[in-house]
């Protein structure tokens, strides 16, 4: 009876990556990587260019545009911030796999980070605190969801994942590499809430071309399919 009832599980008509006419059109992998790629490297820019000077801005004296906060305090807060965006992760892996799944989520949490980063470019207090939070709840979504994708845009035993991940953290160290040295420059050299603005921005291009490039995600936005299809064929 259970083999008879796994085996009628239907899974989502979605075609092979290695069929797909687009699964070479970006250095040999599939277009859908370009897609991922530019998506995860905004989004590092925006996080890592506003990581860059937050503290700055914190323990600046509030004549300079800054919070004024003492070193200690303001440690706290980098830290906790810091350590929440990571510990989020947790629960957007968990948000996507019962509800939103990797596409959406990925998209929700893109856009709640911009949100984010512009609400941080108001200056009242409590604008900051909400802006950091919108920040770790949009990375809890998209940060674990964004890798996923990347994954499933490959069959199983694909020998060419390993290096499609590679090309990803390419776009990883590229955000995190000009983030700081456009969004810092703009917050010390013209004002604060430029730089977290600019971060703002950042997230929203990366956000336009997720969506302009969905089409390319082959597959991907189905990442439940194939689980079910390897069960079925266990069964």
């Amino acid at each position: 009876m259970a083999t008879r009832a796994a085996a009628t599980v239907k899974a989502p008509n979605v075609t092979s990556v290695s069929n797909d006419p687009n699964a070479t059109g970006f250095f040999g992998h599939p277009r859908g990587l370009s897609t991922l790629f530019f998506t995860e490297m905004w989004e590092r820019f925006s996080y890592y260019g506003m990581r860059a000077f937050l503290i700055l801005y914190m323990t600046a004296p509030a004549a300079a545009g800054g919070l004024g906060f003492a070193d200690r305090d303001a440690a706290s807060i980098y830290g906790t911030y810091t350590g929440s965006v990571w510990g989020s992760a947790i629960l957007g892996g968990i948000i996507a796999d019962k509800w939103l799944g990797q596409y959406r989520s990925v998209l929700v949490g893109g856009i709640i980070i911009a949100l984010g980063h512009f609400t941080l470019a108001f200056k009242a207090l409590t604008f900051f605190y909400t802006g950091l939070t919108l920040i770790v709840i949009g990375t809890g979504l998209l940060k674990p969801n964004v890798s996923t994708l990347v994954g499933s845009l490959y069959d199983e035993g694909d020998a060419r994942r390993d290096a499609g991940f590679s090309i990803f953290y390419m776009g990883i160290n590229l955000g995190a590499l000009f983030g700081p040295l456009i969004a810092g420059y703009l917050a010390q050299r013209v004002d604060w809430h430029i730089g977290f603005a600019c971060a703002g921005v950042g997230m929203t291009l990366g956000l336009v071309q997720y969506v302009v490039g969905r089409n390319r995600l082959y597959g991907a936005r189905t990442v439940g399919s194939r689980a079910q299809v390897g069960t079925a064929r266990a069964a």
